[in-house]
Order: C-alpha cells, then structure tokens, then sequence
C-alpha cells in the first residue's frame, strides 16, 4: 500500500526535527583558542608630575594667586588649582557605545562654552564626506556579518525542472519527459564549531567598522574644534594688530604735533613712522590668513568656502575650561582605535578556529520532498510524490598541504593583529600623557604670559605718559609699544594652544576625560 502524502510529510517532518535536535547538540563547542582578549596593561595610571622643578612651579603658582587679588587684564586669568578639577558637563559626557550617535550632541563641547562652534560641529557630523564613507563601510559589514552567520541556519530551496531524456542501457534506448519540482533541504552541522568561529569574526569585523567610524567622528569633531579655535585665534590677532596701529597712529600725531612745536626733532617722527608699518603690514597678513582658515573649516563642514559664523572668544573659553590634572591610564581603553584594534585580534583569533574547522569532518543532513510527472497534468497527485532524506560526512585526506597552510596563515594573521593591538595600547597611552602635559604645562604659561602682558600695559601707558611730560624719550615708547604688541600675540597664541592641548585631550582618551560611573 502506498503512503500517502500527509504520512510522508509526516515522516519527513519528524526526520528533519531529529536531525535539527541532533545538529544543535553536536554546536556545543567550538574549535580554536579563545577570542577573549586580556585587558592591557597601564603602567601609567595617572600623571601629575609637571616636569619642572618645584621652585618654578611654586613662583607660577604665585604669579596665579598674585593676579587672582588684583585687576585682571585683558587676555584672561588661568590658575593652577590645588586640587584636581573635574569636567563641569560629566553628568552628560560622551558616552562610550559600539558605534558612536553621530546625530547626539557631543557634550564635552560645553567646556569650551561656545555655542556656536557645536552647532559647527553638528553641521560637519551631518555633511562630512569622509563620515559618510565610513557609515557606509559599517551598513557593508553589517551586511557582510549576516551572510557569515547565514551558515548556521537551514538552507531551503525551491527547485523546478522540465526536461526530455534519452538515455540507452546496452541495446535499450528509453527516452522520456519529465517535469520536476521540489524543495530541498541541506543543513551542514556546526559539530566543531568552525560555523560559530566564522559567525564570530564576521562579528568582530562589523564590530571593528563601527570603532572605525567612531574613529572618524571624533577626528572630525577635534579638527573642527582646532580649526574654529585657529580661526579665533587670527580673530584676535587682527584686532590687536588693528588696535595697536590706532594706538601707534595717534602716538605719531602726537609726536607731529610736538615737532611742529620745536620739543621734538624729525628723527622721533621718522622713527614713530616706521615704527606705524609693522603692524598695518600685520593687519593685512591676518587678513589673509584668516580668509584661508575660513575656507579651511569650511572644508571640514562640507560645504564651499563661505564665511563662518563666530561665537565666544578665545578669552572666554579659557576661562570657562576646566580640566582634571591627573587621569587614570584605563581610559585610553575605549579609545576607538584601541577598541578597533581589540576587534580586529578577535576577528583573527576567530578565524584559526575557522581554519582548524576545516581540517576536520563536515557533517550534513538533507532532504528533498517534492513530485515528478511526465509533464504537468497530474504533477501534484499523490502518484507522483518523491522525497529524500540524507545524512553525509566528508573527511579532508589529502589537500596537497592546503588545509595545514590556511591553518598557519591564520595563526600568523592572529600574531599581527596582537603586535598591532599592543603597539596600539602604547601609542595610545602616549599621546593621553602627552595631552595632559601639555594641558598642564600650557596652562602654566598662560598664567606667566599673562602676567607679562599686564605689566607691559602698565610699562606703556607709564612711557607715553612720560613721553608726553618730556621726561621719557621716543625710544622707551617704541621698545613699550613693540613689546607690549609682540606679548599680546603670544599671549593670543598660548590661549589658542591651550584650548587645542585641551581638545587633544578629548582626541587622546577617546571622548571625554570621566571614567564611567564616576559620579
């Protein structure tokens, strides 16, 4: 008696779920090492030693605590605190996800206190190219991760044929018709686990892309800051530059009028005269240089060179930073490159598993259920079912050496991965304790710079007043005025630098100078 075709279905069915059961208790291990990575090691915990001697530090320190009791000069006060100073926008820092938000406000911006320049930020983060590019690289392998983890699933099919046939057994020729359709079952049991191993490194990779892009955004956010602060920077250069050529424009006048009276000779004229074309020559060279950086920042926004809107001055955000004198080592380990780096070794260590998978017996079950019939009329009666249910096993014997070598190649891939990774871990950590320092050290020529520049106002207006009274000459004028010009655009340029030292910071540990869960 035939079966008919609800039993057989039946049967198959029942066949299918023993060998699934089966599949999914011979996938409880996994060939290869492990692609659990051991935490580096930070010999560098913290950093507070400020490289110079205490003597210095302490006549720094009392140049900070002598400038807090009196009037503050244009320029800003920055002082040495006691204690370690800690972030004001922690309770919204950066978080440290897989794949940075790239549409999420980056809240350390608020210690430079500068609206103007996150909405910057925000307008390169939505219109950069190279993000662009880097987003889609991680759609790629997300895409990439599926097809690796597809393995492990059943693979069905449908599958239709028509065909005419002729075949001869010795002197008998039969030739017939027959049209096919069926759906086929194959399904290769992850016994070793070299599936999983492949699924794993799939994961890695993806897991690599999106450190990558994380990678990207925060270079594009700290080039945007240290672009904008340049270009605040040649701001305040060309107003002081313009501000002295007044300064210097009415010292002449004066110096004419009192020639004109016989007090003075032509020598002091003349001399008040070249001493007008430095910073008039200036004026238009920051001109330049300004319109430059603007085209600059306006590559970084993507967009074409236009002018770019200004917020606070860089005075204003030296005063509104705050950051921490000292920092854990362990920060620099959600650096995105560090993590990129730890995902990439994973990858690697996933796929020896791989490769020793392949080296040993592959196990599949089958199946197909479907009807044959000479042509389509009757296809889907009960006369013309036909089914299959298999199980097969392939054993690598001789590959030429092939399997051994892929095995090899893999463990030499895992060893680059590893070196790359700690050579990482020591880049990385370098560069936080070379942003600290500099965050520490400029922030103490600030104070000295600053100081410097309070004293030469106060030397100029003693030397014009002087000037004026015909006790001082025209050289202690001129050396008061070139002093005083040449300290304020240092002055302008040490602030720069310690605003930029501060975003290096930022850069260095990945996003924001907080551990996690520290408040």
């Amino acid at each position: 008696m035939k079966p008919t075709m609800r039993g057989s279905t039946m049967r198959t069915s029942a066949v299918a779920i023993a060998l699934a059961s089966l599949g999914a208790a011979l996938t409880a291990c996994a060939v290869g090492p492990s692609t659990r990575v051991a935490p580096p090691e930070y010999p560098v915990a913290a950093r507070t030693d400020s490289a110079m001697s205490p003597a210095a530090q302490a006549f720094l320190d009392s140049l900070g605590a002598a400038r807090e009791k009196g009037a503050e000069p244009s320029g800003g006060v920055v002082t040495r605190p006691d204690s370690v100073r800690r972030a004001d926008t922690t309770a919204r820092a950066l978080p440290v996800p897989l794949m940075i938000n790239t549409t999420h406000e980056l809240a350390w911006l608020d210690v430079l206190r500068d609206s103007q320049l996150v909405a910057l930020v925000d307008t390169a983060v939505a219109n950069n190219r190279d993000l662009r590019t880097a987003e889609a690289r991680v759609r790629e392998y997300r895409a990439l991760y599926g097809v690796a983890r597809s393995g492990l699933f059943p693979q069905l099919s449908a599958n239709g044929t028509a065909s005419k046939n002729k075949v001869a057994f010795g002197p008998n020729v039969v030739t017939f018709d027959a049209v096919r359709i069926t759906g086929d079952l194959a399904w290769e049991l992850d016994f070793w686990g070299r599936l999983r191993r492949q699924a794993q490194a799939g994961h890695f990779d993806l897991l690599a892309t999106q450190e990558d892009e994380r990678a990207t955004a925060l270079t594009l956010v700290s080039d945007v800051a240290t672009a904008y602060l340049q270009l605040r920077e040649l701001d305040a250069d060309l107003a002081i530059a313009q501000q002295t050529l007044a300064s210097r424009q009415t010292t002449l006048a004066l110096a004419r009028q009192r020639f004109k009276q016989g007090l003075i000779s032509e020598l002091d004229v003349r001399q008040f005269e070249a001493d007008l074309a430095d910073p008039a020559a200036r004026v238009a060279q920051f001109a330049m240089q300004r319109v430059q950086q603007e085209n600059a920042l306006a590559l970084l926004l993507g967009r074409q060179p236009s002018p770019i809107p200004r917020g606070a001055s860089l005075e204003h955000a030296v005063r509104a930073v705050s950051v921490p004198d000292s920092i854990p080592g362990a920060l620099i380990a959600r650096r995105p490159d560090v993590m990129s780096a730890q995902r990439r070794l994973q990858a690697a260590t996933a796929r020896i598993g791989v490769a020793i998978g392949d080296r040993l017996p592959t196990i599949t079950i089958g199946g197909s259920y479907g009807a044959q019939r000479p042509d389509f009329s009757g296809l889907f009666d009960r006369s013309g079912e036909l089914y299959t249910a298999q199980v097969g096993i392939s054993v690598p014997i001789f590959t030429g050496g092939r399997l051994l070598d892929q095995e090899r190649a893999a463990r030499a891939v895992a060893d680059e991965a590893r070196g790359q990774y700690e050579q990482t871990v020591l880049t990385a950590l370098g560069e936080a304790s070379d942003a600290l320092a500099s965050v520490r050290l400029n922030r103490d020529a600030l104070v000295a710079q600053a100081t410097q520049v309070q004293a030469l106002q106060r030397a100029l207006g003693l030397a014009e007043e002087r000037y004026r009274s015909g006790i001082a000459s025209y050289l202690d004028v001129l050396d008061a005025q070139r002093g005083l010009f040449s300290a304020q655009l240092a002055l302008v340029q040490v602030q720069r630098q310690y605003l930029v030292s501060t975003v290096d910071l930022y850069r260095a540990l990945g996003g924001s100078w907080e551990m996690p869960g520290a408040r």
